[in-house]
């Protein structure tokens, strides 16, 4: 491998990792805007978490999906998108699970890719690095 090519293969594993420094996520909540809702967010409602109170404790994204359904301390019955930043790292980082109480029930998903907590896009950015690099790297080997 000559010098250019370790330079370009650097360069696209150092664009695949997330700075360890910030994450960035969508903070919304669709009570308060209705465009939290959509399966992509705008743009308008990123966030860079470390411009929170103790921002470098964030270190991942959420979305909650809340189900309330029937009324509850005078509210309706009603259905609500949550995305957040986070930061416990419990065992359900990068996982989803299922709450349900009186009156209700909510599935909360994390994750720890930038803007992840929108429709399923860290699994994108994953795969197209990964695309990314294994194809630099087979063309910088040759064929037997």
């Amino acid at each position: 491998m000559n010098l250019e090519s370790a330079q370009i293969t650097l360069l696209l594993v150092l664009a695949c990792v997330t700075s360890g420094l910030s994450i960035h996520c969508f903070e919304c909540n669709s009570h308060n805007d209705t465009r939290c809702a959509d399966e992509k967010p705008p743009d308008a409602l990123k966030k860079d978490c470390s411009e929170h109170l103790e921002g470098s404790k964030y270190t991942m994204c959420r979305k909650i999906t809340q189900t309330i359904e029937f009324e509850v301390n005078g509210l309706p019955p009603d259905n609500r998108v949550i995305r957040t930043c986070g930061w416990d790292e419990s065992n359900y980082k990068n996982k989803c699970y299922q709450r349900s109480g009186f009156g209700g029930r909510q599935e909360v998903c994390s994750c720890s890719t930038d803007y992840c907590n929108a429709a399923s896009t860290s699994h994108l950015a994953i795969g197209s690095c990964l695309v990314a690099v294994v194809s630099v790297l087979l063309k910088m080997t040759p064929l037997l």
